[in-house]
């Protein structure tokens, strides 16, 4: 296992850990989420939006199930609020991760990789493909956090870093709000088949860049 991909399977579990100790305590769970976004829907859709804001940037510290929340949020605000909700959330999300890993990431990178020059490899490495990396990074659960505190622990340019997460957030968000926008509890296709489509493509993606990019040598790991 090279540094790199040991340093991201270690945050994935941190962030993973988060996800159980939170399920297994019966907190933000998609029947409570879904409770509180109906009471707020009572009120107003700036509600709901604020509600939706608040639970993706709080996935930057606690995994939450977060297309299920940019489906609810389309569902209950509609898919202009829901969409621009959902994205506001993750960019804020995104940004927190990379600027307090580019403060703070340089304790664990010490901790976990002890040599000088395996740091700076691993730097180089997640550079090297950490772009396509954030563009594909929606596949799964809990690896665009990974992805976005890797970008600041390895010193990614900011604007570089921006603009990979909004290309790849940007038109998620708005279709996944819009999918729950037109989503009903009699007729759940339309969210169904996005979270599904959503899944088949970025995986593909993965494929296509594990058997074009990775293929390079990485040294010193």
């Amino acid at each position: 296992m090279t540094s790199l991909l040991k340093l991201m399977g270690l945050m994935a579990a941190f962030f993973a850990s988060t996800f159980l100790v939170a399920n297994t305590m019966g907190w933000l769970t998609i029947d409570q989420i879904e409770s509180w976004l109906t009471q707020a829907n009572t009120l107003n859709a700036v509600t709901v939006a604020a509600i939706v804001i608040a639970l993706l940037f709080l996935d930057l510290f606690i995994a939450v199930p977060t297309l299920s929340i940019m489906l609810l949020g389309g569902y209950f605000a509609g898919a202009t609020v829901g969409g621009l909700a959902a994205f506001t959330g993750t960019l804020l999300a995104g940004i927190g991760g990379y600027v307090l890993s580019a403060i703070y990431g340089d304790k664990l990178v010490n901790v976990v990789v002890r040599d000088e020059e395996k740091r700076h490899a691993l730097r180089a490495q997640f550079c090297r493909h950490g772009v396509m990396m954030i563009l594909l990074s929606r596949a799964m659960p809990i690896l665009p956090e990974v992805t976005a505190c890797m970008s600041g622990i390895s010193r990614m340019k900011f604007s570089t870093f921006l603009v990979a997460w909004c290309t790849v957030n940007l038109p998620y968000t708005f279709i996944a709000a819009y999918a729950g926008s037109i989503s009903t509890l009699e007729n759940p296709k339309p969210a169904i088949l996005t979270a599904i489509g959503f899944t088949v493509f970025f995986w593909l993606g993965w494929g296509m860049l594990k058997r074009f990019s990775l293929k390079t040598p990485l040294k010193a790991d």
